[in-house]
């Protein structure tokens, strides 16, 4: 189902709690029923002979124009919506019948486009023979729902909308089909001389994988089904990814047509009152991609002697990232591009190492400062990518720097309402090409060096980074491969592993795309490659060199306020604590990562602990950030509470906790009985950093207050959770409640999830049992506020931002409507819903 409804906002007062759910599932086929075989086989057999027809035709027709045409048709077979189809049935190599690709569409229905030569029509009739002729038994046929002719369409792997017109080229990647004991270099031969003879442009290049060879043309849709009528090898078509090194290599004069004819596209009128605030070596403005997204009473310097023009180039390239996200694709695309949100600068020196790191929190508080003088009102995403890996302890505890970053981004001393909105991003710092080469292994130099300073600070996004590129295009790196695989971390990220994990936050939270290292396993040398980079905008566009590639987590944390100034300039209202809990709400980690960390499906609370401390909770997914579906749906609760309350006594205590009855159609849930659901919570909050760097090495008195939550279980009833959680409300100080909590059931658990300012974890079970887990706890816990009571801040609110997530991707069920339905038909409680 598609994600376009947008995320239901619970405005309802709590009263405090916490969380605890369970597991369950089904790996069992899924096949349609059939009633009647033999009718069911003869409208098979009827869409056999007029598919084979079609596709024998389109034979026939390029036999008249040439003796190469393909000896066999390709088909597409379909399944039926919601059901699983029998697809290894539909191969037979020792037949020639061939599995070219398997597909999903957003109607659930599984289809296969599958290659029988032509002296082996009969074998496909004769299985659909003996499917009639059998009594019961599952038989592929039964779990065919249709048979056609594949055209382009079947071929195409991705969005169908990226499918080239009839007339217009692009560069796309063919998947040609071999067999292991044939010679490569003969199949790819004779497709190149195909493509010769059709006019189709090809590169030199290809990728090899066991049965396929990955090539790449420059074709339209006329073209590539013609490539159909002509190959019997042909598996798949996919947009090939353009690398950085077509731009970068390109003349001054072509690199200024590309990026004329963006500025040109480039929309403003749907611009909202949210920025991305880049804190680095100035912008140049007067590039044409960004003249327009940055004014020059936007751009600020710390120092005014030395103005707000970037004269290294790092700021440039950031402003490049942060207003497009990628800009390859904007730069092939003729649409439109619709900005949303603006830029802002804020010079803090020439160059990273201008300024001894002492002075870094003041300098970055006087920054904002300056942003946020100019624009008052504005919904403010702070970027910054500068860190330093001198003077810090390497063990997650607090710095000067990180503090004051706390301090800045809390407002402690402010009240609610007149808050600045700002949410800020720092990048976690790089492992450096001499650190790969002194360990010979990426993944033990990531895991030695330590997020850098101030990337500890709690209450901002730290961002690392990993890749997805893994092509090298450039002949300069002949013999150089990608040192990361496509998916896994990125060699220049850092992680928290050398950390007291049971005290400091998770870091990094999310990551980004950082680019890849070239490798010279013959020469053993490490290298940054343009292939492996991000393009962005250059600092010198006035020499007729608007592009420039970067890369590292200086690209992943620019990427990251991409996202984040997106949902913003969407859901304008938002805190920054909702802001930052939907991006760490959405992220998930790739397969690649997991893998590294182990090779068992089932990960232990210490497997989880490690990934995390490495690839934070993974990569963020705007499209799971902004929206819900139908059966996937995001619920926002926005609350504050006073943690504490100082007695007549003059002892200072914990005051309360608040319980949040979450809307779950339970009738609905019930219905769907052992189909598995998926709820995830992420609770937000800002702390104030203790004053001073005194008591800094515990986590106690570092942080004015904490917060947790907690779920009933599902055979635990409202009263027995609240006396689990608070002896404030038991009777008998030893009752403790009919049940005990069960976190075995969460994948990451309390212990690797409490720490920090945002908790985020996943439950996994049957709808049922997820019906009766609908009421969750927020509250409190120790911090300075409670043990400093000469400081008086023992009266003090928190403000936290939860988001609660179902997700039930089995099965096909409208839980938003019946969501909005429960909060509609809330009588006991003062509930309303708003649109965001």
């Amino acid at each position: 189902m598609g994600r376009n409804l947008k995320n239901i906002y619970i405005n309802e007062a709590g009263e405090g709690l916490k969380y605890r759910p369970v597991t369950g599932g089904s790996g069992k086929t899924n096949y349609p029923p059939r009633s009647n075989r033999i009718q069911h086989g003869k409208w098979i057999e009827s869409q056999f002979d007029l598919a084979w027809k079609e596709a024998e035709k389109s034979c026939k027709d390029k036999l008249a124009v040439s003796a190469s045409a393909r000896e066999g048709v390709y088909l597409q077979v379909k399944g039926k919506a919601g059901y699983d189809l029998l697809t290894r049935s539909l191969e037979n190599t020792s037949q020639g019948i061939r599995l070219a690709n398997i597909q999903t569409d957003s109607d659930n229905v599984i289809s296969a486009t599958i290659f029988i030569p032509n002296k082996k029509h009969d074998f496909f009739i004769k299985k659909i023979e003996k499917y009639v002729g059998k009594e019961s038994g599952t038989d592929v046929i039964g779990t065919v729902e249709s048979i056609q002719a594949a055209m382009l369409e079947a071929f195409w792997i991705g969005n169908k909308e990226a499918i080239p017109q009839e007339d217009k080229n692009i560069w796309c990647e063919v998947w040609l089909r071999y067999e292991l004991k044939e010679d490569v270099s003969k199949v790819k031969n004779e497709f190149f001389s195909l493509c010769k003879s059709l006019d189709i442009k090809t590169k030199t290049q290809h990728i090899l994988f066991p049965e396929r060879i990955v090539v790449g043309v420059n074709a339209n849709g006329r073209q590539l089904t013609e490539l159909l009528g002509y190959s019997s090898r042909i598996a798949e078509y996919r947009k090939m990814s353009v690398l950085t090194s077509f731009f970068i290599e390109m003349k001054g004069a072509d690199q200024r047509a590309w990026s004329d004819d963006l500025a040109k596209r480039i929309s403003t009128k749907n611009m909202t009152d949210t920025s991305v605030c880049l804190l680095d070596t100035g912008v140049n403005n007067g590039h044409p991609l960004l003249e327009k997204l940055l004014k020059d009473t936007d751009r600020q310097t710390i120092d005014l002697s030395k103005g707000p023009e970037d004269k290294d180039g790092h700021g440039t390239n950031m402003a490049g990232i942060a207003a497009f996200f990628t800009l390859e694709d904007k730069l092939e695309s003729m649409n439109v591009f619709e900005a949303y949100h603006f830029l802002e600068s804020v010079k803090m020196m020439d160059r990273p190492d201008d300024n001894p790191e002492e002075l870094y929190g003041e300098l970055t508080a006087e920054a904002i400062s300056l942003a946020e003088i100019e624009n008052p009102d504005t919904n403010r995403v702070i970027c910054m990518a500068i860190t330093a890996n001198t003077n810090i302890d390497k063990d997650g505890r607090p710095s000067s720097w990180s503090g004051a970053l706390d301090a800045i981004i809390s407002e402690a001393e402010e009240e609610a309402v007149e808050k600045a909105k700002k949410l800020m991003l720092v990048s976690a710092g790089n492992t450096t090409l001499e650190e790969l080469k002194e360990t010979g292994n990426y993944k033990d130099a990531v895991e030695n060096h330590s997020v850098e300073d101030p990337g500890q600070a709690w209450n901002a996004i730290t961002v690392g980074a990993y890749t997805e590129l893994d092509q090298i295009d450039n002949p300069l790196y002949k013999g150089f491969e990608p040192l990361a695989e496509c998916g896994d971390i990125s060699p220049y990220t850092s992680s928290s592993l050398t950390w007291n994990h049971k005290k400091w936050p998770i870091k990094p939270e999310i990551l980004f795309e950082g680019g890849n290292v070239a490798y010279s396993k013959t020469d053993d040398f490490y290298t940054e490659a343009e292939d492996l980079s991000l393009l962005t905008t250059s600092n010198q566009h006035l020499m007729r060199r608007p592009f420039d590639i970067i890369s590292m987590t200086s690209s992943a944390v620019a990427q990251a306020s991409w996202m984040a100034a997106e949902i913003w300039s969407k859901y304008p209202d938002l805190w920054p604590e909702t802001v930052r809990a939907l991006m760490i709400h959405s992220a998930d980690w790739t397969k690649e990562m997991k893998r590294s960390i182990s090779s068992s499906a089932k990960f232990s609370k210490n497997d989880y602990r490690r990934l995390l401390r490495i690839c934070g909770y993974g990569v963020p997914n705007i499209d799971k950030a902004m929206w819900s579906a139908e059966n996937s749906v995001n619920l926002i609760v926005e609350d504050e509470l006073q943690p504490f309350v100082k007695k007549e006594s003059g002892s200072v205590t914990c005051n309360e906790m608040h319980i949040h009855t979450l809307p779950w159609p339970k009738e609905l849930l019930l219905d769907c009985e052992n189909a598995n659901v998926k709820m995830r919570v992420t609770l937000s909050y800002y702390i104030e950093p203790g004053p001073g760097e005194i008591g800094w090495k515990d986590k106690y008195r570092y942080p004015s207050c904490g917060l947790s939550f907690d779920v009933n279980n599902p055979i635990e009833d409202r009263e027995n959770f609240i006396k689990r959680i608070s002896k404030e409300m038991r009777e008998d100080e030893n009752e403790k409640g009919e049940v005990k909590n069960d976190s075995s059931r969460w994948t990451l658990g309390v212990n690797n999830r409490n720490v920090g300012s945002i908790h985020s974890d996943i439950w996994e079970g049957t709808a049922s049992q997820l019906s009766e887990s609908n009421l969750i706890i927020v509250y409190p816990k120790s911090g300075w506020w409670k043990s400093r009571t000469n400081l008086k801040k023992y009266n003090s609110f928190i403000r936290y931002s939860l988001i609660v997530s179902i997700e039930a991707p089995e099965i096909d069920v409208d839980l938003y409507t019946a969501i909005q339905t429960e909060i509609k038909n809330k009588t006991l409680t003062k509930t309303t819903i708003t649109a965001l």
